[in-house]
């Protein structure tokens, strides 16, 4: 999973980026309001966190121009500017949540992890799929009940498969979704670090689908699916 951090206190935005990247996300990061407008419009986030006092163009601004151009990639304001009219004003300007400043590190992912589950249509910590289970919270995945260790790259790829599960994702979609904008990227590489999993999980639940890309599929569902076209 991916997400841009705009903030301009070097401290805040060290933290932050600190912080993402411990907890498994890809990141891209800028301190500047006009160059964070131009990477939320023309990359790929599964979340920002979106400071609203910025040199060059404030974030009221931004999230406004983003959500007119139909940029609905979720946004987490996180400003020292607390009032409650200012965080209707931030609301009904498309952020979807607000943290205002000083701020607990623990929150601020939370509150990202809810954003990025909602977004995908999922309601709860916990990402299943036949005998595979992520923890979001914890960054554990099990088997069976059984840890698996995985590193940050394989749990970014697992978890954007499980996030999106039954859907088929393709290589270019894994690409700008798991990798920093500053990152050598190599569409090639996804094919070996999904063999990797594939291995790990030692379950048949990820499938290629030739010409288009993957897609994590539960079984139990799969078969279902198949007993009904029958019926």
């Amino acid at each position: 999973m991916k997400v841009l951090i705009i903030e301009d206190e070097p401290d805040i935005n060290r933290q932050l980026v600190d912080a993402f990247k411990e907890a498994n996300y890809a990141v891209d990061t800028t301190k500047d309001g006009e160059e964070g407008e131009y990477l939320g419009e023309t990359g790929t986030y599964d979340a920002v966190v979106l400071d609203l006092g910025l040199p060059g163009k404030d974030g009221i601004s931004i999230l406004k121009s983003w959500r007119e151009q139909g940029v609905a990639t979720p946004v987490l304001i996180l400003t020292a500017r607390g009032s409650w009219s200012e965080k209707v004003l931030g609301i009904d300007s498309g952020a979807d949540d607000y943290v205002a400043k000083p701020f607990q590190i623990e929150e601020v992912l939370a509150r990202i992890r809810a954003l990025v589950r909602r977004a995908a249509g999922h309601t709860t910590a916990e990402l299943v799929c036949g005998p595979l289970r992520l923890d979001t919270k914890g960054a554990r995945v099990t088997v069976d009940g059984n840890p698996i260790k995985l590193t940050s790259l394989e749990y970014r790829l697992l978890s954007y498969l499980l996030h999106h599960k039954g859907r088929v994702v393709s290589r270019t979609e894994l690409v700008e979704h798991l990798y920093e904008q500053d990152f050598d990227r190599d569409s090639n590489t996804i094919e070996v670090f999904v063999g990797r999993l594939r291995k790990k999980i030692n379950v048949d639940l990820i499938r290629t689908v030739r010409g288009l890309g993957y897609s994590l599929d539960d079984p139990e569902e799969a078969n279902k699916e198949r007993a009904d076209a029958k019926a």
